[in-house]
């Protein structure tokens, strides 16, 4: 069957994404790198060994549910690096809090001297290259996130809830034998990806609550089960389409503009779900609160072929459905188009949410003329090709 524009459009953008990776650099983290091979890669036949209290894949699992929280903030090298030369230094220091979750508030004050310490340097070097990609003001460069200034409520909110969590579950746990993996076991002991990434922020017990928004915690799947293969568990429930594409800033502005919201509803529709306010952007724009789309079902029918496709994704990779869905969902359409073709293409949910990572921050910026000449979609873009208030207009 030929490719439909639609198709052409999320296939165009999962190449990119395949080709421009922006996970995290394990091999930069000092009490990861033993757990690497030469190349940098995860050495994945040492997984399943011990490294003191823990195995290698339960340490990288805690670096990445750590990393998820804090990449919310606004400035993602900068937040990368700021994880990272902390955890360097605290390491050197002995404080290995991976290993041992306690040892972090145990030495609370070295934890809140290096973020300090850290944040000022990095401040000094990327807020001016912050401040021009997002037309602000370098003093208003701040990675604590809530616009907090406090040091101590950063440490203990966003770096200490997602440690306490292995550390919750050690304690919860009696069976030593146990212990070393307790987190990776907890996050496979849902049905799907998906189920885990809610029950990372929902769990009455063990969620992380308002320390996670749903976007990290699908960039947490998308890590542990496509960019690092860290999952233990093979079936499609575990796999390359068992988790929501992360819809953030980035991924809506990228949508919008190239018409693909449009294709499943009006302007109106949006309007109507509070996708799109008018007028409340950034100088009487229109602003696109993607987040709205969570939930929101397509108004316009999705193609016969594809049906089928959808309900397959929805009960048997997502799971979130034990009966054939009544409403086709906006935000899990991709996976459909993707799937219809992976045999082919080889293109994954986490390819797709990579490509719309690379465009929204390199060429699709949130301002009014955005690198659109030089962008690799562009061919297929509907505000560049011929409905230029799409970009003109909109902003997230």
């Amino acid at each position: 069957m030929p490719k439909d524009s639609i198709q052409q459009l999320l296939e165009s953008i999962a190449r990119v994404g395949k080709h421009n990776s922006t996970v995290p650099m394990l091999s930069e983290v000092g009490p990861l790198r033993n757990f690497l091979l030469p190349d940098g890669s995860i050495d994945y036949a040492r997984l399943d060994e011990r490294n003191g209290a823990c195995t290698h894949r339960e340490i990288f699992l805690r670096f990445l549910v750590l990393n998820a929280v804090l990449d919310q903030g606004p400035d993602m090298a900068g937040v990368r690096q700021l994880l990272t030369s902390v955890t360097n230094k605290m390491y050197l220091a002995e404080v290995r809090f991976l290993h041992k979750p306690l040892a972090f508030f145990a030495e609370l004050g070295i934890a809140i001297d290096q973020i300090l310490a850290d944040h000022k340097s990095i401040k000094k070097a990327r807020a001016a290259i912050w401040a021009a990609e997002n037309q602000s003001n370098p003093t208003r460069y701040n990675l604590f996130m809530d616009n907090s200034t406090q040091a101590l409520n950063y440490a203990i909110f966003r770096w200490g809830v997602p440690i306490a969590l292995p550390l919750l579950l050690e304690k919860d746990n009696k069976i030593e034998e146990h212990k070393p993996t307790v987190l990776t076991d907890y996050l496979e002991s849902w049905d799907s990806a998906e189920e885990m990434s809610q029950q990372l922020k929902d769990n009455e017990r063990y969620g992380l609550g308002k320390a996670i928004g749903d976007k990290a915690c699908h960039l947490l799947a998308k890590w542990m089960v496509s960019s690092f293969g860290l999952s233990r568990r093979k079936e499609s429930s575990w796999r390359e389409f068992a988790f929501e594409v992360p819809y953030d800033l980035n991924a809506g502005r990228v949508l919008w503009r190239t018409g693909y919201f449009l294709k499943w509803a009006s302007e109106k529709d949006y309007i109507r779900a509070e996708v799109v306010q008018p007028k409340a952007g950034k100088g009487g724009t229109h602003y696109i609160r993607v987040t709205n789309i969570r939930g929101m079902g397509a108004i316009k029918q999705l193609p016969a072929h594809l049906q089928p496709v959808y309900t397959d994704v929805v009960m048997n990779h997502l799971k979130t459905n034990k009966r054939p869905p009544r409403k086709v969902e906006i935000q899990r359409i991709q996976h459909a188009y993707l799937l219809s073709n992976f045999a082919d293409t080889g293109f994954s949910v986490a390819d797709f949410d990579e490509g719309l990572m690379n465009i929204g921050t390199q060429y699709c910026l949130n301002i009014s003329e955005p690198k659109c000449k030089s962008c690799p979609i562009n061919r297929l873009c509907e505000g560049h090709q011929s409905n230029e208030r799409l970009i003109t207009d909109f902003r997230t």
